[in-house]
Order: C-alpha cells, then sequence, then structure tokens
C-alpha cells in the first residue's frame, strides 16, 4: 500500500494592475523548485468584507455603489493576461505551473493574511511600491502591506523589490 500524498502547500502571491514583473518571476522560480502551486491575490480596496466563511465565498459590498462590477472583471481580466505570460517562460522546458487568481476586498494587507491562512500557503509574496512621492504619501497613510505582513501574522514574507536600471533611479 502506497502512502497518500498530499497537494503542496501554495505560494501566495499579492498582486497589482500594472504589476512589477520581478514579484511575477520571482513567484514562478520559487514555485519551480519547490513543485508548489500559486495562489495570486488581487485586493479590491474600494469593497469591504460584509461576511467571512472559509467554506464559502466571501460577500463584499462596494465603497462605490454605482460602479459596475464590469470594472473589476477587467482589471482581473488584464490580471490573468499579465500572469499567463510572466509564467509562460517561467520553466523552460518543465511542466506548467499549477496557478489560481482570487479576488479580495477590503484592507490588502488582512485579506492576504486571511487567504494565507485558509489556504495554509508556505510563503506570502508581495512587491514593494514604486518610488516617487505620491507612493511614499499612499504608503504613510494606509501602511506598507509587506511590513504588516511581517509584523502580525506567523507566515514567511518575501518582499520583492522593484528594480529600476540605475541610469532611471531618480528619487
Amino acid at each position: 500500500m502506497t502512502p497518500e500524498r498530499s497537494a503542496p502547500a501554495p505560494l501566495l502571491v499579492g498582486v497589482l494592475p500594472k504589476q512589477h514583473p520581478e514579484v511575477l518571476q520571482t513567484a514562478a522560480t520559487l514555485a519551480a523548485r519547490l513543485s508548489a502551486p500559486l495562489v495570486f491575490a488581487y485586493v479590491d480596496e474600494a469593497s469591504y468584507l460584509v461576511e467571512w466563511d472559509p467554506a464559502r465565498s466571501a460577500h463584499r459590498l462596494s465603497l462605490h455603489p454605482d460602479q459596475n462590477d464590469d470594472d473589476l472583471r477587467a482589471v482581473t481580466s488584464d490580471l490573468k493576461a499579465v500572469i499567463e505570460e510572466a509564467l509562460a517562460g517561467a520553466v523552460p522546458g518543465g511542466a506548467p505551473l499549477e496557478w489560481t487568481l482570487r479576488t479580495l476586498a477590503g484592507d490588502p494587507a488582512r485579506a492576504l493574511a486571511r487567504l494565507a491562512a485558509e489556504s495554509n500557503a508556505t510563503l506570502i509574496i508581495v512587491g514593494t511600491s514604486e518610488k516617487g512621492l505620491s507612493h511614499r504619501i499612499a504608503e504613510a497613510l494606509s501602511g506598507s502591506v509587506g511590513h504588516w505582513l511581517a509584523h502580525h501574522q506567523s507566515r514567511p514574507v518575501l518582499v520583492v523589490p522593484y528594480r529600476r536600471p540605475a541610469h532611471e533611479d531618480r528619487e
């Protein structure tokens, strides 16, 4: 009798529209080396969680009820295309990586932490924010997702820096 093998725990990757490719490439490389599936998660900050039941889907309400869910569908469709493109060349000659995309609501750090606990993720991967004054102000007001995750939950967090060529790095 052969022992039953359980599915490997996934790597959780926080993604955004116009995601820096370094985050996706790093996640793909790690997933291939660890033979782990990837769970990509986009957090819609314009929505908030009204019910949480891990056995069922979460119910959310929009902070902008006049906007249609078509906007969210367009964002997730674009994210799927970016992820597929990034993963296509991730493992040359290897088997394609197993992945899913989840859409969450509310505060990004807390939503990612909830999903990591629900999916028993081995690692949470997020990117750094872009450089520049507007991004610094936004981070000062809402905080850093990577910083919050590293200090408020028990899973390892990998923060992937945004790499820009030195001649383009203007602060």
